[in-house]
């Protein structure tokens, strides 16, 4: 692992882990492969922006009038002319106008102050507001002790954005900030990329859905919901296929179909080297092309990315924990990048570590961990959880995040820096 990894963009050179050789391969080359193989949404639609939210912008947003679009009072005050206060202070002005938000401009009258109110739009001929705290009122008199600075307390024409200049760029997702902008900009319909068509498919004879009775030898399917809550996102349509048994014709009968009509096939199990582990030759059968099988990374070796015709698929492990990290890990970046998602800040952080722990090499291990605090330098103090096991799900919910250990390492003291992902990062970039 190289810390000095830029976190903005794939670096396959600097990946965070070390493949073993010959063997496996490192994650971000996993990564980047995969995402060379993203077909991206193509259609769009126009949409209310109250309705909006949470969907991806597929143009960019433009003010169509300079923001704010004329001069306005930054507080409630007195607007006035400097050349009005003549000699030493203090001075005293008449009131002669009042102005509020939303009232059309009025020309200053001379030797006079306006009194105006937060946000409206500036007298004609005005060129300073004096906040009211810094004067005096007497009947319909004004004095104050000191001369305002040219421009105090006055919100320019274009301070926010200039005419022209975009609001909000085309790849955001639509959230309160982004809304807000956008309806400043007076736009009340959007143009946003249709949904990413996905669909989930769950493999094994062992799977149960929750709340059924289990027979011996069979288990509760954490996969699915797993992955639901994952893409229940407003920019996500998708599908739930259930759990089929580890027969190679329903097998191969349901991802075909699931292929053909979505964007994006999730399967979980079935990519290993068991004997039941039909995911693979199937789809090179049905004519897929497999771009990415087995990555160094634990959990998560078994990962593997095919394309079939337009659409991804992605072969997660079967065991929960690494369903969820190579989900967490690489999934949500490809399906991201399908739906046309920028990225905006990293995703990754640094973080020190609060105890020592030791790692067996060969591997980049992503651990979970949960946050502490801060340490006297103002970095996130971290603790790994122990060491998890595939399948034990139930200690991700005490964690907050993925610490990776570096494939190289076989003990890391207590304060060593490590990669950080914390949970909860739907579209930001970096792994």
């Amino acid at each position: 692992m190289d810390l000095r990894a830029p976190f903005g963009r794939i670096d396959p050179d600097r990946c965070g882990c070390d493949a073993e050789p010959g063997a496996l391969m490192p994650v971000d080359e996993a990564l980047a492969r995969g995402l060379a193989l993203v077909d991206p949404v193509a259609r769009c639609e126009s949409v209310p922006l109250f309705r909006a939210t949470g969907r991806v912008l597929a143009e960019p947003v433009r003010a169509a009038l300079p923001l704010p679009p004329f001069d306005n009072a930054a507080m409630d005050g007195y607007a006035l002319r400097l050349s009005d206060l003549a000699g030493p202070g203090p001075w005293t002005l008449p009131v002669g106008a009042r102005m509020r938000a939303g009232d059309p401009p009025c020309p200053l009258p001379d030797g006079a102050a306006c009194r105006i109110l937060t946000g409206a739009a500036l007298p004609t001929g005005a060129d300073a507001v004096v906040a009211q705290e810094d004067t005096a009122r007497a009947n319909e008199t004004i004095r104050l002790d000191r001369r305002p600075a040219p421009g105090q307390h006055i919100r320019r024409a274009g301070d926010d954005l200039a005419a022209g200049e975009d609001v909000v760029p085309a790849g955001r997702l639509i959230g309160p900030r982004e809304a807000g902008a956008i309806a400043a900009a007076g736009v009340a319909r959007v143009r946003v990329r249709a949904r990413l068509r996905a669909a989930v498919l769950c493999t094994g004879s062992e799977l149960v859905p929750p709340g059924q009775p289990l027979a011996p030898g069979q288990i509760w399917d954490a996969n699915a919901a797993i992955l639901a809550a994952a893409l229940d996102q407003p920019w996500i349509d998708r599908t739930d296929l259930g759990a089929v048994p580890d027969d190679p014709e329903a097998l191969a009968k349901a991802l075909v179909a699931a292929c053909a009509q979505t964007n994006l096939v999730i399967t979980t199990g079935g990519v290993s080297v068991g004997d039941e582990d039909h995911m693979a030759r199937l789809f090179t059968e049905a004519g897929g092309v497999i771009h990415v099988m087995k990555i160094a990374m634990k959990p998560g070796k078994p990962l593997t990315i095919g394309r079939l015709g337009r659409t991804l698929w992605l072969g997660l492990p079967g065991n929960p924990v690494a369903a969820f990290v190579t989900w967490t890990v690489i999934g949500a970046r490809l399906a991201e990048a399908m739906v046309g998602i920028a990225p905006t800040i990293p995703r990754k952080t640094l973080a020190r570590l609060a105890a020592p722990l030791r790692h067996r090499p060969g591997r980049c291990e992503y651990r979970p961990a949960r946050v502490l605090g801060y340490c006297a330098q103002g970095t996130q103090m971290i603790e790994c959880l122990e060491a998890p096991g595939s399948h034990r799900v139930a200690l991700l919910v005490r964690a907050e995040g993925l610490a990776l250990i570096p494939a190289e390492a076989e003990a890391m003291s207590a304060g060593a820096l490590v990669e950080f992902l914390p949970f909860g990062t739907a579209h930001r970039k970096d792994t």
